[in-house]
């Protein structure tokens, strides 16, 4: 069953998107880059008044250019109780550095989940040296917030291939991108174990602007709607 993850940026907002129903809440600043991280007392927070019922993830921020920030990073955030910590990097072709960054990271007390680019998507030979990390899971998102989404950047038999090479690894499976209600039904079809949303949240569909109430709950509509 593909779970609905929607990224907020404060506890109020987290609060706002529970209470519509959201199982799985991700933490990230959007005005800080493609995965910028809050503040760690925000993830406290959130992890304190939701870890036990809902699926917390937070981002480490934009540090993919220095893979050795990455086990720290991840080791802060692991503390403060998140299920997992989502890592962006270039998931084509990755380097020693960032595979040796991801294995320390992985053994930090929370899953990993490696955030690759749309813009240059991993290929089976690169899920399966990502997966020898001891990651939890690889999802695909946009680098660039203001160019085209996933469904513009890939095919969906791409899409296809990634979410089979993903799971056929054991790992969980993500899809995100600028993605729209329009673009459910069609990727819940490829059977991602989640698809993540900002944009699509918030007023205007601006990521940046503040998460709208009504814009969660029709999501959410979808999605019940989809599982039947």
């Amino acid at each position: 069953m593909t779970a609905l993850l929607a990224s907020v940026r404060n506890l109020a907002e987290a609060q706002q998107v529970a209470a519509c129903g959201v199982p799985w809440i991700d933490l990230k600043e959007p005005a800080e880059g493609a995965l910028g991280a809050v503040p760690l007392g925000v993830v406290r927070d959130v992890v304190g008044q939701f870890g036990a019922t809902h699926t917390v993830s937070a981002t480490i921020g934009d540090c993919w250019d220095n893979p050795a920030d990455i086990p720290v990073r991840v080791g802060v955030i692991a503390q403060a109780g998140v299920a997992y910590a989502k890592v962006g990097l270039y998931g084509h072709a990755p380097t020693a550095q960032m595979l040796a960054a991801l294995a320390l990271a992985a053994e930090c007390g929370c899953g990993v989940i490696a955030v690759c680019f749309a813009e240059a998507p991993p290929s089976l030979a690169d899920l399966r040296q990502l997966a020898s990390t001891g990651i939890a899971g690889v999802m695909l998102d946009t680098a660039r917030k203001d160019g085209p989404g996933l469904g513009a950047l890939l095919e969906p038999a791409q899409l296809q291939a990634f979410v089979q090479g993903v799971a056929g690894l054991g790992l969980l499976c993500g899809l995100a991108g600028r993605l729209a209600s329009r673009d459910v039904p069609t990727l819940m079809a490829l059977g991602p174990d989640y698809l993540g949303f900002r944009s699509a949240l918030c007023a205007q569909a601006e990521r940046v602007a503040s998460v709208d109430t009504v814009r969660v709950l029709a999501l959410c509509r979808l999605f019940a709607s989809s599982l039947k």
